[in-house]
């Protein structure tokens, strides 16, 4: 499977967070922020800055929830992402 263009397909990284005091931030603050953490697994044909197993960072609000097989996978657009790490 490739996405077509700009789309990338993106598998979400969770990762417990924690703050400057040492408190660990549960589930429903972390969903809360504004910026969350995913694994590249294909980018689109017209994504060339990007490559599969890239960590980036993304907008929240951004891109569509699927399902293939057992698996939850995220497509967003190449704009949405905000570092690459």
């Amino acid at each position: 499977m490739k996405p077509i263009g700009k789309y990338i397909l993106i598998k979400e990284i969770v990762e417990e967070i924690e703050t400057g005091s040492g408190l660990l931030l549960g589930a429903d603050e972390v969903n809360q922020l504004r910026y969350k953490k995913g694994l590249v697994i294909v980018p689109g044909t017209d994504v060339s800055v990007l490559n599969s197993d890239d960590i980036i960072y993304y907008d929240s609000r951004a891109g569509h929830k699927m399902l293939m097989g057992d698996d939850t996978f995220t497509i967003i657009k190449e704009q949405d992402v905000v570092v690459v790490l």
